[in-house]
């Protein structure tokens, strides 16, 4: 259609010759001949109609040619079709035969249908050219090739993942092994990526890890608040992709090829004992590859970030973020959250609320409603920390009794007291057992003198007696206002003034 355009141009336009339209246009003689009769024909003008596109000029000088599909086979309805292919064990096999049943004399071949099907995919797949602003965008992402490390004592070998980061504009690339894909891996790739670009992005662009989203959406997201907590810091937003969009972020999957191609596939052949080690070589392989020159632009990685991304990059903060893990607990009935095997103790008041932990590597702080209501040095161990301004008043009272202090406060009554309390004491496989019974005994002051409780406490130790109620039945029947009693093996002296003897009785 071009050409017939351009010989239409050549002769009513230009005016030139038959020979020469040839000449220039390459078309027979004969070819052109008929062509301009036709025109003649159909009195065409120039410049032609802006409606006259080529379906419509072809059909004016071809009418006999059907540029669409041959009526003889009937096309199927492929928006259907590709509905249909998206059922469990739905094939085209099966479809096309459904097909054939319908209109047997009117179908296409199953290699035909299978083409036709293809090339309708194709016309709609689109592709959306993104532009990146300098210092906007930071794609992230984990390396589906991991890096093996083995242990030098035992010879185990552990699988480092690798993270990689790329920032939009200049394709500058970021890349280490980590031991995970957990959360601390995760933040601490995130603060080591912006120390090496030497400042912050506007936006990061991560996939659904759940490391950094805790609920994958389309629309709303939920981000792992730990992950918020880093954006909050370094002052920039988290964007993630679309679920099963990987377009996307298709930088991070460049990104990601070029790091398998030219970093780990260079180091498959090298062996690593530790992470540090990997970390090196792979440090020296990313320098090389931000200066590889770039196959169709001027200059390289390096190059675009210095003029492009880094003078955009936001500063980064005074202090490096330090990774807080962030845990939603419930205080228990004794007062108390546990976390990581270690219970902390927060306001009584607060039992059977629902608060929010923020452990840093040295610091548990514990907050409610935003607002923080205890805080305590972080523990590696089981165990138990408790502050005594977080207990109940008669908790508290009760944690302050010690067995110096009763044996204290026994003595000042009296000896046999004192012997009494450390008797109960000693008894018990451990000595806050006896505490009860212990002041029980001495709260007995409170309605007996002192020189009463201490008798009773010397019969009590002479015959034996340990328990509290027995001690209690001799101040109610007032045993302890009777005279001293003699002990039964004690032998009556032989002559006495008031014994007569066998002399006296004849």
């Amino acid at each position: 259609m071009r050409k017939i355009r351009e010989m239409l141009r050549l002769r009513l336009e230009a005016g030139l010759s038959i020979r020469q339209i040839s000449a220039s246009t390459k078309i027979s003689i004969g070819a052109i001949q008929k062509l301009l009769s036709r025109a003649e024909a159909l009195q065409l003008p120039w410049p032609l109609p802006e409606e006259l596109d080529d379906t419509r000029l072809a059909s004016l000088f071809y009418p006999g040619a059907d540029t669409t599909a041959s009526s003889r086979y009937q096309m199927p309805d492929w928006p259907t079709v590709h509905q249909e292919l998206k059922r469990k064990g739905m094939t085209k096999q099966l479809l096309w035969e459904e097909y054939t049943a319908q209109y047997p004399n009117r179908c296409y071949s199953y290699s035909q249908y299978c083409d036709r099907y293809r090339q309708w995919q194709k016309r709609q797949q689109r592709s959306m050219r993104q532009l990146h602003k300098a210092g906007e965008k930071c794609f992230v992402d984990y390396s589906g090739q991991t890096l093996p490390i083995i242990n030098p004592q035992t010879g185990e070998v552990r699988f480092a993942e690798v993270f990689v980061a790329v920032l939009g504009a200049s394709n500058y690339t970021y890349a280490e092994a980590t031991c995970s894909q957990g959360l601390k891996d995760w933040l601490g790739s995130h603060v080591r990526a912006f120390e090496f670009f030497g400042g912050v992005p506007e936006l990061v662009i991560p996939d659904n890890l759940r490391s950094g989203v805790s609920r994958a959406c389309r629309y709303d997201p939920d981000l792992n608040p730990s992950y918020q907590q880093l954006a909050a810091h370094y002052q920039t937003a988290i964007l993630p992709a679309r679920p099963y969009k990987p377009k996307d972020k298709a930088k991070a999957e460049v990104g990601v090829q070029v790091v398998e191609r030219w970093i780990l596939a260079r180091l498959r052949h090298h062996s690593f004992f530790s992470l540090a080690e990997a970390n090196r070589c792979i440090r020296a392989l990313l320098e090389e590859l931000n200066a590889r020159p770039f196959r169709r632009l001027p200059g390289n990685r390096r190059q675009a970030f210095e003029t492009l991304d880094k003078p955009a990059l936001r500063s980064l903060p005074h202090h490096p973020y330090e990774i807080v893990e962030i845990r939603q607990c419930r205080v228990n009935i004794d007062y108390h959250i546990e976390f990581d095997r270690h219970h902390y103790s927060v306001p009584h008041q607060y039992v059977g609320e629902r608060v929010e932990v923020h452990a840093s590597d040295h610091l548990v702080q514990v907050s409610f409603r935003q607002r923080q209501i205890a805080t305590h040095p972080r523990r590696y161990y089981a165990g138990i920390t408790t502050e005594a301004t977080h207990m109940p008043t008669r908790h508290r009272k009760q944690q302050q009794w010690t067995p110096g202090r009763l044996k204290n406060w026994a003595k000042d009554i009296g000896q046999d007291t004192l012997s009494w309390v450390t008797g109960r004491l000693n008894e018990r496989q451990h000595p806050e057992q006896a505490y009860r019974v212990c002041l029980g005994l001495l709260n007995l002051s409170r309605e007996y003198p002192a020189q009463r409780l201490n008798a009773s406490c010397r019969i009590a130790n002479r015959e034996g007696l340990t328990r509290l109620k027995q001690i209690k039945a001799i101040l109610q029947a007032n045993r302890d206002k009777l005279p001293e009693q003699l002990p039964l093996g004690t032998e009556l002296p032989q002559y006495h003034e008031n014994i007569r003897g066998p002399n006296s009785f004849h």
